[in-house]
């Protein structure tokens, strides 16, 4: 239950009343003696009511209410109001007013319309949550494409990591989308106005790795014109992405380590501490653990960084997916480069079916643009040999089912029609191949 209440009121005898017997009641208070300083300092989406006298020297409480409505509308507002002013007051409630009470007033009675609202604003911000929570999935559903189990389960973990203030590594093969899904982490959380700043460790040679992250004053080292702001700091209040962590030398390990535990950095040749909050996600290909056993990597780095872990499946583990990311990089290839997308043959979707794709959607990016080019997609490798008949044959199934679901926007009875399915057979293939009707009712990709 919500137990937030502003009061606003130029009388201080009223403020110090009202605020003894909330305070008595279990509510938390603030008070202000003037509607500016509240609006100054009133949070976004405060989670509780506001309490406000009606005639006050400067912003007047019908003003006050006026603003609070445009900052939102369903922001719970009692009045306060002398007996001269009650007409005036039920116009404000016309006016979105929540309430009003005239002085003087029972605790009692405060009490209760004070109640009802927090109730009403408990069930506006709940409401708000759920809407929120359903637009996310949406915009993620549509980041994070894919229709194989472990998508569904990879788009769960990211909404639910995305809120969370803790460390994440990602792991995942070349080309498998660790620096998307980080990024999504980053999008979907708190932190996603702030800074997302990229780093790439295996594309930093040694010597130039602790200026990099760390920045340095002017004349810290040889060539050191001017000062520079490393990435740790670059990213405060947002979130830093560690690519390739693995490949981080021992000695930034250890300074990296430092700044996780205190939350402060230096500069080179500064001995001046500042002060920095940061979200970390690293991305790797090996298991750190496995690392610092070998003793490639600090252990107590590894701990610190593997708070949660998300693993990337590689492509060759949901080839359900392979018809539907390739169609969306094609079409994404033909809009930017003025072409027409390309339609797939019987034989070039059993290529693109049966390939391993060891660059992964990397690998399957590049072959839609090649498509959309003209220049064809390459020949089977010696990888694609491994794959049973069974695994290409369920891979086919699974797009054909989409296809038909798509195309007929998600009607069961034209989809029955169209593959001559018994009802039993498409709902038990659906259901094997993690294809919901919902997905489709709208026709979208």
């Amino acid at each position: 239950m919500l137990n937030s209440v502003i009061v606003v009121d130029d009388e201080a005898s009223i403020r110090d009343a009202v605020q003894q017997w909330l305070s008595l009641s279990g509510f938390r208070v603030q008070v202000h003696s003037r509607a500016e300083d509240c609006l100054a300092a009133l949070p976004d989406h405060f989670p509780g009511v506001i309490l406000s006298d009606v005639r006050m020297p400067g912003i007047s409480g019908l003003e006050f209410l006026a603003r609070l409505q445009r900052l939102d509308p369903d922001l719970p507002v009692i009045l306060l109001t002398g007996h001269g002013d009650v007409p005036m007051a039920v116009d404000a409630m016309r006016d979105g007013a929540y309430d009003f009470l005239e002085k003087p007033f029972s605790p009692e009675t405060l009490m209760s319309s004070l109640r009802r609202a927090l109730e009403k604003r408990q069930l506006v911000l709940e409401n708000r949550r759920l809407h929120e929570q359903a637009d996310a999935k949406s915009k993620l559903d549509e980041t994070l494409l894919g229709v194989a189990p472990s998508l569904h389960t990879l788009r769960r973990q990211v909404l639910e990591l995305s809120q969370l203030p803790v460390n994440v590594v990602i792991r995942g093969e070349t080309g498998s989308g660790k620096e998307l899904v980080a990024r999504c982490l980053h999008d979907f959380g708190p932190r996603a106005g702030k800074p997302f700043v990229a780093l790439n460790c295996a594309a930093i040679p040694e010597q130039l790795f602790e200026a990099e992250l760390f920045g340095h004053e002017s004349g810290a080292f040889t060539g050191a014109q001017g000062k520079r702001i490393g990435k740790l700091e670059y990213a405060d209040g947002g979130t830093l992405f560690l690519d390739e962590i693995e490949s981080m030398p021992l000695a930034q390990q250890v300074k990296l380590l430092r700044v996780i535990q205190e939350q402060r950095l230096e500069r080179l040749g500064s001995n001046r501490s500042i002060s920095v909050d940061i979200r970390i996600i690293a991305a790797t290909k090996p298991d750190l653990l496995e690392e610092a056993r070998a003793g490639r990597f600090r252990e107590d780095l590894a701990y610190r960084l593997n708070v949660a872990e998300l693993r990337l499946p590689p492509l060759r583990e949901r080839r359900e997916d392979i018809p539907l990311l390739f169609g969306h990089f094609a079409r994404t290839a033909a809009k930017r480069l003025g072409r027409k997308a390309p339609v797939l043959s019987g034989a070039q979707l059993s290529h693109l079916l049966s390939h391993d794709w060891p660059g992964n959607v990397r690998e399957l990016a590049n072959a839609a643009e090649r498509q959309v080019l003209g220049l064809g997609q390459a020949e089977p490798t010696a990888t694609d040999s491994g794959q049973s008949l069974a695994t290409r044959q369920e891979a086919f199934e699974a797009h054909c089912l989409r296809s038909a679901l798509t195309r007929h926007k998600g009607d069961i009875k034209a989809v029955l029609h169209e593959l001559q399915l018994p009802r039993r057979t498409l709902n038990e293939k659906m259901q094997r191949h993690g294809l919901q009707r919902e997905m489709f009712l709208l026709g979208a990709e």
